[in-house]
């Protein structure tokens, strides 16, 4: 579903971030890594936020290596969630859809839809202001589901909740991903919160991904030296 090669991007300040990846379709990828070592530039050059020097990006079987975000199969939630507070909830979700969104007919029916699913059922006339933290990361989530995309990218979206708040945010992204079949990147600061979630992990360092795997054998056992020092543990050498 996923499958970068060579993509690269030179930054005069940051430096160069090269990436190859492979995602199967229906995956469940956790990215983590230091902050500055490229965890959000990777799921921004795969929306298209972030422009190729070099290199291909293959999402669904199609090159869409220089494609504008709009082109591209893939939905994104931030970790600011970025809602409009002059917006009522609807709306907010409402323009995942279209830009021109009003609350009537089928495409309102399809928000409401998606709110139930995110727990927000009657939320539609409410304004961010009047939102938890959690509520609003909801309302994100519920705003990328209505674009029916099979690719889901989360930057962070765990950083402004609570622990309480952050497992019950997690549950859902499980179930929302499972029950969807959706292919998810999720990058996080926190990889423990990620073992329910994401059964292979990317760790991503100096710009490119050094160390990929199965969540339950990298985290408790990381093959790298500098995934070690992430993690605060030993290293595995042999």
């Amino acid at each position: 579903m996923i499958k970068l090669t060579g993509a690269t991007r030179r930054f005069s300040q940051e430096g160069i971030f090269r990436f190859d990846l492979v995602v199967a379709e229906g995956q469940s990828l956790g990215v983590i890594g230091a902050s500055g070592a490229g965890k959000s530039t990777l799921l921004k050059m795969i929306a298209g936020f972030v422009e190729l020097d070099s290199g291909t990006i293959e999402l669904a079987g199609q090159d869409h290596s220089a494609s504008t975000p709009a082109e591209r199969p893939i939905s994104m939630v931030f970790q600011s969630n970025n809602l409009f507070d002059h917006l009522d909830v609807a709306t907010n979700v409402g323009l995942g859809i279209s830009p021109r969104f009003r609350k009537a007919g089928e495409l309102m029916e399809k928000v409401r839809d998606a709110l139930a699913q995110v727990g927000l059922a009657g939320f539609e006339n409410r304004r961010p202001t009047s939102l938890s933290g959690g509520e609003a990361q909801r309302v994100a989530l519920a705003r990328a589901l209505v674009r029916d995309k099979p690719i889901l990218l989360l930057d962070e979206p765990f950083a402004a909740l609570g622990p309480s708040m952050r497992a019950d945010f997690t549950a859902l992204l499980s179930t929302m991903q499972k029950k969807r079949g959706l292919t998810m990147l999720t990058v996080s600061h926190a990889p423990n919160e990620l073992q329910g979630l994401c059964k292979r992990l990317a760790f991503v360092y100096n710009g490119e991904i050094a160390v990929m795997g199965e969540t339950a054998a990298i985290l408790p056992d990381p093959p790298h030296p500098a995934l070690a020092d992430y993690l605060g543990v030993a290293a595995n050498r042999p």
